[in-house]
């Protein structure tokens, strides 16, 4: 008995170590096949940001683009309005429509001429205001003296004007 013993227990040692065995293989090749399948998951969660990410950049710029776009065609109406307007004025002077306009112009820039030419007075400088001093002997030789006579040869031009 003691030899069937020995074997009972050999046999049983030896089924014991390939339950063990195959347990092992097996938790280790279930183990991997989890291991990819998170990696797997981790993957396809960075391309799905990945391509969200890109999408979104895309379609900001496609927004940007269309408002360019739209400012673009303002500016394309604008101008063709303007163009419009500039054609009508142009009508309207080949028909004679708008000589009062012309006269009016005419008469304002012939004003304003004049105007320049009898209003033109002396400049004020700081020497025309000065109290007392060798600036109030200078201001009464050239309120009777021609500016332009004055010049010193390092002013500037301003000065020369009587801007100083």
């Amino acid at each position: 008995m003691s030899t069937v013993l020995i074997i009972v227990i050999v046999v049983v040692a030896v089924i014991v170590l390939a339950a063990l065995l195959f347990g092992m293989t097996r938790g280790r090749r279930v183990a991997a096949e989890r291991r990819r399948e998170r990696e797997l998951t981790q993957r396809r969660e960075r391309a799905v940001t990945e391509h969200r990410e890109a999408a979104e950049a895309r379609t900001g710029a496609a927004q940007e683009a269309e408002h360019r776009a739209r400012v673009a065609n303002a500016v394309a109406e604008r101008e063709r309005a303007e163009a419009r307007l500039h054609e009508e004025r142009a009508r309207a002077h080949e028909q004679g429509l708008n000589d009062d306009e012309l006269l009016r112009e005419e008469r304002t820039e012939r004003t304003t001429r004049e105007e320049r030419t009898t209003t033109r007075e002396e400049p004020v400088t700081y020497e025309d205001q000065a109290p007392e001093g060798e600036y109030a002997t200078s201001r009464s030789q050239s309120s009777t003296r021609d500016p332009s006579a004055t010049r010193d040869p390092e002013s500037t031009p301003r000065e020369r004007n009587g801007d100083r």
